[in-house]
């Protein structure tokens, strides 16, 4: 007896997604089925290339052939991505980009700007296309992580505008304050100089078509917050602190801001950075230097996702500061804590969406 589409959609309709709770077909998750006696092919579309349930899925898929079609089926599954929206107005802000994560801090010194560089790098590693724009603008860091300081982005004339080309480093897109103004020689700015410059970042340059842009914020709450948040179609916030209490209470306040009523920006979620040390000659004992589980805690209150801990480890620094960010080296413990990071951001931006 012959296999038939309408067996295998039928099958493929008890696979559901575990985060939107739906089978695969309603979803149109399902593409290009093709058939050849014994053999089954299809494309499954995920929401993301960064799903941390592709694998649960498809072995779902080719569970479900076997147990309702035939367990004799051959079943070749191609796994690839169309990364959701909600953006529906093309003349926005970086009209091209699908997804724009906010990485922001309630205070200075819990690592923002290394989670940030390094969560951008894990999301290009899993596939998708990524730009990160540094809007740290008193204190810019992306020129030094991603070894760029000697670097200027190029400017085109195009109808009548100046357009900044953004640099490419590690298959990344950046863009930074820092690559206009004098590395050596404080900025001195008014709120509303500095908002406006840092505008022309995000409306003046040519992002093209990307997945995701991931802007390093300021610390605290202020100026450039607001503007960005009322300008720029941001898609959700991931708050980054440490585990001890008075980083927590100024992530206290960052969460309560995005959640005003002149801002109410989704949180996608609660990041807890420097959560343990864990020797290299111990590499199964963790040292929680900063206290334990504060973060958690933090996120549990605010009902929020933890999505991630991140350990606190040398190399970390010293490869930001060699501008070659930790999620590039495949065999760090650090850079599998990233990646897990970046799916579990990805997952949660996906939740949204829906």
């Amino acid at each position: 007896m012959s296999i038939t589409k309408e067996q295998v959609i039928g099958a493929l309709r008890h696979v559901n997604d575990p985060d939107l709770k739906k089978d695969l077909v309603s979803l149109n998750m399902i593409d290009n089925l093709q058939i050849d006696g014994k053999k089954i092919s299809f494309k499954l579309v995920l929401t993301t290339p960064a799903c941390p349930m592709k694998n649960m899925m498809r072995d779902g898929c080719i569970e479900a052939i076997h147990k309702y079609v035939s367990e004799e089926a051959e079943v070749e599954i191609e796994m690839t991505s169309n990364v959701t929206t909600r953006r529906a107005q093309p003349n926005q802000i970086m009209p091209g980009v699908k997804n724009i994560i906010a990485v922001a801090s309630g205070k200075g010194g819990v690592g923002k700007s290394t989670v940030a560089a390094n969560l951008a790098v894990s999301l290009a590693k899993l596939g998708a296309s990524v730009g990160l724009i540094d809007a740290d603008i008193y204190g810019p860091s992306v020129p030094l992580m991603f070894d760029v300081m000697d670097s200027k982005p190029q400017v085109i004339e195009k109808d009548g505008r100046s357009i900044i080309i953004p640099l490419e480093k590690y298959g990344i897109k950046l863009l930074s304050i820092g690559f206009f103004v004098d590395p050596t020689k404080a900025l001195v700015w008014r709120g509303p100089m500095a908002s406006n410059a840092l505008l022309q970042l995000f409306s003046d340059a040519n992002w093209g078509e990307l997945d995701y842009v991931v802007i390093d914020m300021p610390p605290g709450t202020g100026d450039i917050h607001l503007t960005i948040s009322q300008q720029v179609p941001v898609t959700g916030v991931a708050v980054v602190t440490t585990p001890q209490e008075v980083a927590l209470a100024d992530a206290r306040k960052a969460i309560s801001m995005f959640n005003t009523d002149n801002i109410k920006l989704p949180i996608l979620g609660l990041i807890e950075n420097m959560s343990y040390f864990t020797p290299a000659e111990l590499p199964s004992n963790k040292y929680y230097i900063f206290g334990k589980d504060g973060g958690k805690r933090l996120a549990e209150q605010n009902k929020i996702p933890l999505l991630g801990q991140i350990p606190i480890v040398q190399a970390i620094c010293e490869s930001g500061d060699k501008g070659s960010p930790i999620s590039l080296d495949p065999e760090s413990p650090t850079s599998k804590a990233f990646l897990e990071l970046a799916q579990n951001i990805a997952q949660q931006i996906a939740l949204t969406n829906a």
